[in-house]
């Protein structure tokens, strides 16, 4: 037996003619079989079935020729990275400053070179008011009052000639040779290193007032002859009346 030869597959335009056609059929049937039908009716059917002929054809057309459709894109929803992040050749908007108050300049800080001298400091300071005043350099005056056998005295005058008191000085006395001592000191109290001997004051010669003199004596014993002073000094200064 022979194999029977497939059918065609038909599409969706195929159907959908031949439903348009078997209603165009069924309707001139019924519309034929009845005496009764006016000219309207005849007209709304005629144009029904226009309208139903164009709608078919329409779709056929679209059905036969899909590639003609403009086919809607939609773009695909924006992912979290998209979102977030800005494309860098999209150039930002930039933003507005926010309108502010105007600012006040800031005078530049003064330096202590640039500042302008006060009053204080351009004003001369008094001679007498601030400073204290000095005395005067002392000056001293030996003299030999007295000999005896091994043994002679001698009286040294320490006077001020200005006008404030000296609070304190020093007296250096030299011997010729340590055996040499001096004893009966009056006017200071004396210490000796060899044949150096140094006074300084006592409580009735300091301090030396401005204007006077005090006077220091003692007695040097151990010879009589070539005991005399090799130097004397009042704070540095020489004494006067030793014999050169």
């Amino acid at each position: 037996m022979p194999a029977t030869p497939p059918q065609p597959r038909r599409t969706v335009a195929i159907i959908l003619l031949d439903k348009v056609v078997a209603l165009v059929t069924a309707a001139r049937r019924v519309l034929t079989g009845r005496e009764d039908v006016s000219r309207a009716t005849w007209l709304a059917v005629i144009a029904a079935l226009g309208v139903l002929v164009a709608t078919a054809v329409s779709v056929v057309g679209v059905l036969r020729t899909p590639e003609k459709l403009t086919p809607v894109t939609l773009d695909p929803p924006p992912s979290v990275q998209q979102v977030g992040a800005t494309p860098s050749d999209t150039p930002r908007a930039q933003a507005r400053p926010a309108l502010t108050s105007p600012t006040v300049p800031t005078p530049p800080p003064t330096s202590a070179s640039s500042a302008p001298p006060t009053e204080a400091s351009t004003r001369p300071t008094p001679t007498g008011a601030s400073a204290e005043p000095t005395a005067a350099a002392l000056s001293a005056d030996f003299a030999i009052t007295d000999n005896a056998l091994l043994s002679y005295g001698a009286t040294v005058t320490i006077s001020n000639p200005g006008t404030v008191a000296a609070p304190q000085w020093t007296l250096v006395v030299t011997l010729p040779r340590e055996s040499l001592r001096i004893s009966g000191v009056e006017g200071a109290q004396a210490s000796h290193d060899g044949a150096v001997w140094t006074f300084v004051p006592d409580s009735d010669t300091a301090p030396v007032p401005g204007s006077a003199s005090i006077q220091v004596t003692f007695r040097v014993n151990g010879s009589l002859t070539g005991s005399a002073p090799e130097a004397c000094t009042i704070d540095g200064v020489a004494c006067a009346g030793l014999s050169d």
